[in-house]
């Protein structure tokens, strides 16, 4: 019993350490958040309605695309939070790019080219962007600031999880009401006068 439960809470010890892993780099040397969800028998101009869809209800995303080609790309951005006990305060947003490729019963994306901006108090205690140039979260800082470029690291790979599974989520969703064809109205040519 007891040999059990260890091994139990190793298993779950092992997974809380996964979940809190850096992003992994792609062949350019950027991180990346990379997927591909397969749906069966679901056309690809389903799934270009159920994006757009997804796209029309986020605020944290900007389509940057045509949306008729099968490649997409749009911008986001998602706040860090520095938490000290229990106060939070946003420590800096990291700007990211999303990518979507669409074929005939599955789709892939990608997130990647993180920029990183801290974020500073202004006059009125606003947490406001110290400027408008990110600095790509894959370049290492010096010693002083390493532990908290890890953290801001680490923060971006749960936020891009996160982010994926609402998208996911949102890419499965059948429409609610789905278009039905309306029935046209027939002309009655015998009893209409002149």
């Amino acid at each position: 019993m007891k040999r059990g439960l260890f091994v139990a809470l190793l298993l779950c010890a092992v997974a809380g350490f996964a979940q809190d892993a850096e992003l992994p780099f792609d062949e350019r040397g950027k991180f990346i958040y990379y997927e591909v969800v397969a749906q069966k028998d679901v056309p690809a101009a389903m799934l270009m309605e159920r994006a757009t869809k997804f796209f029309s209800s986020s605020k944290e995303l900007k389509l940057k695309t045509v949306p008729q080609d099968t490649l997409w790309m749009a911008r986001g951005k998602v706040v860090i939070n520095k938490t000290a006990f229990v106060l939070s305060r946003p420590s800096g947003e990291v700007g990211y790019h999303l990518y979507l490729d669409f074929k005939e019963g599955k789709y892939r994306f990608w997130l990647t080219d993180f920029s990183f901006i801290s974020y500073q108090r202004d006059r009125y205690g606003n947490f406001v962007p110290e400027t408008t140039v990110g600095i790509p979260l894959e370049n290492k800082p010096g010693k002083l600031n390493a532990g908290e470029w890890t953290a801001y690291s680490k923060a971006t790979a749960r936020e891009a999880r996160l982010f994926a599974a609402r998208f996911k989520k949102g890419m499965s969703e059948q429409a609610i009401n789905p278009p039905t064809a309306k029935a046209v109205p027939s002309v009655d040519t015998k009893n209409q006068k002149w």
